[in-house]
């Protein structure tokens, strides 16, 4: 049962790593790791029922992979700024595929072939400690050095805790809880890798007081459960071991039920809000920082900025020739541009308060539909309209909205070089509890490909040349302050839509 906490565990981890699809070295190289423990110890735990020859194999492979993956793990974890250089990784990995052959010999049948690999595998994760020691020591005072002195604190923690039931030779009657420290010290390296914002001591420390009272609270559950149904009370460890399971899985399932709602469902968000709750904090914090960091940017760049543009203004006066002319103007140009940028960040950064009133939805984008068809762009575009007259009317602030509208109605224009359709479409959603209307902005365009879809509306990302990537994220901020959401659907070299959702008073 012991190794199957550590199974169980390790592989929640890797799957729930794996399938968030974060483009993250560091937890992929955490994931490869926890893989290898719970193709280790599922190998135990099934060998221990099965008796099968096989699942031996099996188990020693995995314990080969643990090494090397345990190093590339370290060395993502410490940007390869370490004692572990790319040679001693590359030993190791060769020192496993040679034990993998042994595993095909009659060596494997050897007295001393298992407490071989238990030393090795020990070897290679003493190394990585003393590694991060070192490393530790060579940091400058800061987040990163507190967060791996914590690690520091907890690895031999875990390792007296899981060599406890040695105790048991001088006379005590101790459980095996080797599998129950591993997955805790797996757990806290999970937290500390996919949880930067959790700086100090206490702060793990609630997470685990948290999973504590959950397990305590389960058993409790589970017990009584038992007993009304059975008539007979479970073993007190077995409680504990399948309420710590369900605590310790919590967080990692509900990472996988949010990747797997927003691939299916994109606008679970919206319905699905507790398994968004701790994102949603993070994106408040991160918008208070930003609020109070853009002003003091803005300015400091903005005086050097004004002095570039009026030195290069008083040269252009000056200027000899054409070449030197064009010079300037190109200096005058970037100013200008970067000018943008800066209102583009104040923008998006500064809190706004919302002048809202009654609108309806259909008059605010036929003046958008007055404002681009002035347009040159829109020479080759043909503009259609699909609206829903008997719409309610919302609150909204129309400055803030036309904004939205003309910023999305812009840059499907810029997608149709060739021209194309632009579709302007308004409807009335009736749900269970509440009204809602939708406004589509479609075009006919080049699209966006998936993988673009998931980054367009955070700040500074943007595909074209000469973007800022501002334009989308504050349509996505605006929506959401009026407490709405907006969602985009594409098929490359066919067209993209984007569909705002807000909310009625009926």
């Amino acid at each position: 049962m012991d190794t199957f906490i550590l199974a169980a565990t390790s592989f929640t981890i890797a799957v729930s790593l794996l399938i968030t699809g974060k483009k993250d070295r560091l937890q992929a190289s955490f994931s490869r790791l926890c893989a290898a423990v719970f193709i280790s110890q599922a190998a135990i735990s099934f060998g221990n029922i099965f008796h099968f020859g096989f699942l031996l194999k099996i188990r020693y492979l995995g314990a080969l992979a643990i090494a090397p993956f345990a190093l590339a793990f370290f060395r993502y974890l410490t940007r390869n700024k370490s004692l572990i250089s790319r040679r001693v990784f590359v030993v190791f990995t060769l020192a496993s595929l040679c034990g993998t052959v042994f595993v095909f010999t009659s060596l494997s049948n050897c007295v001393y072939f298992n407490a071989v690999m238990a030393s090795y595998t020990l070897f290679a994760l003493g190394l990585c400690y003393i590694a991060l020691l070192w490393h530790v020591n060579k940091l400058p005072s800061g987040n990163e050095k507190k967060r791996f002195g914590y690690l520091l604190f907890v690895c031999p923690v875990a390792l007296v805790l899981s060599n406890i039931d040695l105790l048991n030779y001088w006379g005590f009657n101790l459980p095996v809880i080797k599998g129950i420290a591993s997955s805790a010290l797996l757990y806290f390296i999970l937290l500390v890798i996919a949880y930067p914002q959790l700086r100090e001591l206490h702060d793990f420390f609630a997470r685990w007081l948290v999973i504590f009272v959950n397990t305590i609270t389960g058993a409790v559950i589970f017990y009584f459960a038992a007993l009304f149904f059975n008539g007979t009370p479970p073993t007190i460890m077995g409680l504990l071991i399948a309420a710590f399971l369900i605590s310790l899985s919590f967080s990692p399932m509900k990472m996988i039920l949010r990747k797997i709602f927003s691939y299916f469902y994109p606008d679970s968000k919206d319905v699905f809000t507790s398994l968004y709750e701790f994102d949603e904090k993070l994106e408040r914090e991160k918008a208070l920082m930003l609020a109070e960091m853009a002003p003091v940017v803005a300015h400091e760049i903005r005086n050097p900025l004004g002095s570039i543009k009026g030195a290069a203004q008083y040269l252009q006066s000056e200027a000899c020739t054409q070449e030197q002319q064009e010079l300037l103007n190109v200096i005058v140009e970037g100013t200008d541009r970067l000018n943008t940028v800066v209102s583009q960040l104040i923008d998006y950064a500064r809190p706004y308060k919302l002048n809202l009133g009654s609108q309806n939805v259909n008059l605010v984008i036929k003046k958008v539909i007055s404002i681009i068809a002035v347009n040159k762009l829109v020479e080759k575009i043909a503009i259609a309209r699909d609206m829903d007259e008997s719409l309610p009317e919302v609150e909204i602030d129309e400055q803030q909205f036309m904004q939205v509208i003309l910023n999305i109605a812009l840059n499907a224009i810029e997608s149709m070089p060739q021209g194309g359709t632009l579709t302007f479409r308004t409807s009335k959603e009736e749900l269970e509890t509440e009204g809602t209307i939708s406004v589509t902005i479609q075009d006919t365009g080049t699209g966006i490909n998936k993988k673009d879809i998931k980054n367009i509306f955070k700040p500074f990302f943007t595909t074209k040349e000469r973007g800022v990537g501002l334009g989308l994220a504050i349509c996505h901020k605006i929506i959401k302050d009026h407490g709405g959401n907006i969602s985009v659907n594409s098929i490359p070299f066919q067209g993209t839509a984007f569909t705002i959702r807000l909310k009625t008073d009926e």
